[in-house]
């Protein structure tokens, strides 16, 4: 199917608004919908690309049609078709955007739904296809029809899975990447623990394309643990069908993410009576308890952030739960404490599907209620920040319940902060170019694991118990304070915590605490 027959087709009523003849030619390989601002990672070559335009505004200036076409343009889109609904026609500078990137670009009325456009597509290639198939192991004609009306009235994947293989269905499980069980054959057993290669386990393991806007956490993945009980054409055509059933459940998944993101933003405000209201928009009852979870894989990757953190609280199966976005970049869950208890033996395997993304999360200690959240949503950001800070490298989950100590506790303090706080405090005893300097630093550390104990800190740093003293007091006369109040003592010791790597990110490693006695003597 070429881009000019989707445009000529007069069911559409697509409106043509910039196009060249050589580029009406391109083949169509498939049709994506999106509402991203940069969409390019989730387009394939050779697809359509439907968008609804909610992302343009006429305050961004033309900059951000530029970047939207721009990024059609770099992942092999062949036409942009653009809905008109939102703004009422399609915005000048995105035409003129795609003029300049040579993207053939249509709007599509108000009154043409988005899934008339990629039906059409669907049917005209599926028609394509049994015909180049027929008689090759492909669907039985009534099965197929059968599929189809599944999809017409959005059913489930369950149901769809069943269905695909009658009268004796094999061992089947539909996954996803994060190895969540979406749906099973009866009588399939257990799925695998994670979803497996193709032939890793003398299986087959088909993937399900769809033209859904899908993270890759949330990818699925088709597994017959016996290679030879379907043909490879039937899989094929069975993974098509559910990919359909998948942009189906996104599309009515949209209306439950934006009560979310209302959520998030009523979050961030200070209108109580706006957290209560947003709340029962996503069915949460008043009542919890609750926890909050904060996730976040870095500026500009919201999306991934939303998709690792959904993947894993599906892999709880909260009976009640709410999953959006923050204003920004930062997504967040609220759900029920019983299932938020599971979260962290799932979030390694989750975060795996994604290798070489690092999401990193925080939860809340627990909230009674929903007049709780706002507080709980604090938590979870703040043991999202000591969850960065501790585990810099590797994808990570952690629980405010946790911070019990001074040194964790800090974790969750801005890097910035914390070397600021460290340098005001610690003064000169922090120059690398100073000897001196770097011996009253280590006697400092020293002194304090030895609970200000003179005896064994001379003993750690064989030392003379005068030159101990000696250096306390150098130590006092830098840094202003008095090591023989505790509030100083602890000043000095969270200082010490706080120190960073010359890179500024990481904390230097605690100093090590001696074993407590019952003597304080100096």
């Amino acid at each position: 199917m070429h881009v000019a027959h989707l445009l000529q087709d007069a069911s559409l009523g697509l409106r043509p608004l910039w196009s060249e003849e050589a580029l009406l030619r391109r083949e169509i390989s498939g049709v994506t919908v999106t509402d991203l601002e940069d969409p390019a990672r989730f387009v394939r070559p050779g697809e359509i690309v439907l968008s609804g335009l909610v992302w343009w505004s006429a305050d961004g200036g033309p900059g951000r049609a530029e970047r939207f076409v721009r990024g059609l343009r770099e992942a092999g889109a062949v036409a942009l078709l653009a809905g008109e609904e939102t703004h009422g026609s399609v915005p000048g500078d995105l035409v003129e955007a795609c003029a300049r990137h040579a993207m053939p670009v249509a709007g599509v009325p108000a009154d043409v739904m988005f899934r008339a456009i990629t039906d059409t597509v669907y049917l005209r290639q599926w028609g394509d296809l049994s015909r180049h198939h027929a008689g090759h192991d492909a669907l039985p004609e009534h099965v197929r029809l059968l599929l189809n009306g599944l999809v017409a009235r959005e059913a489930g994947p369950a149901e769809i899975l069943a269905a695909a293989f009658p009268p004796d269905p094999p061992a089947a499980h539909l996954l996803t990447s994060a190895g969540r069980t979406v749906a099973a054959t009866p009588g399939a057993g257990p799925a695998p623990v994670r979803v497996p290669a193709a032939g890793s386990d003398g299986g087959v393991t088909v993937a399900v394309d769809t033209d859904a806007d899908v993270t890759p956490y949330e990818r699925w993945w088709l597994h017959l643990p016996d290679a030879g009980a379907a043909p490879a054409r039937l899989l094929h055509e069975i993974t098509a069908v559910l990919g359909r059933c998948q942009e189906a459940l996104v599309r009515r998944r949209r209306a439950v993410r934006r009560a979310a993101d209302g959520l998030g933003a009523a979050l961030t405000g200070d209108d109580a009576g706006e957290v209560a209201a947003a709340a029962r928009a996503c069915g949460l009852p008043a009542e919890g308890p609750y926890r909050v979870v904060a996730a976040d894989a870095g500026a500009r990757r919201g999306d991934l952030a939303l998709g690792a953190l959904a993947e894993a609280v599906g892999r709880t199966g909260p009976a009640c739960a709410a999953v959006g976005r923050l204003p920004g970049s930062t997504a967040f869950a609220v759900l029920p404490e019983e299932a938020a208890a599971g979260l962290a033996p799932v979030w390694p395997p989750v975060c795996a599907a994604e290798p070489g993304t690092l999401v990193h999360a925080g939860l809340s200690a627990p909230t009674a209620g929903v007049a709780g959240l706002p507080g709980a949503l604090a938590e979870a950001r703040y043991a999202l920040a000591a969850a960065r800070t501790t585990a810099p490298a590797a994808p990570a989950l952690a629980d405010a319940t946790g911070l019990t100590s001074l040194d964790a506790l800090l974790t969750g303090v801005p890097a910035e902060v914390r070397a600021a706080f460290s340098r005001s405090t610690l003064g000169p005893l922090l120059d690398p170019a100073d000897a001196s300097a770097a011996a009253l630093l280590n006697t400092l550390e020293v002194f304090l694991a030895h609970d200000g104990s003179w005896a064994r800190t001379a003993e750690a740093l064989h030392l003379h118990v005068n030159t101990v003293h000696y250096r306390i007091r150098r130590i006092e006369h830098f840094t202003g304070r008095d090591l023989a109040r505790l509030s100083d003592r602890l000043d000095l010791w969270a200082a010490l915590l706080c120190r960073t790597e010359p890179d500024g990110g990481r904390p230097v490693p605690a100093p090590r605490r001696a074993r407590p006695t019952t003597s304080s003597a100096r």
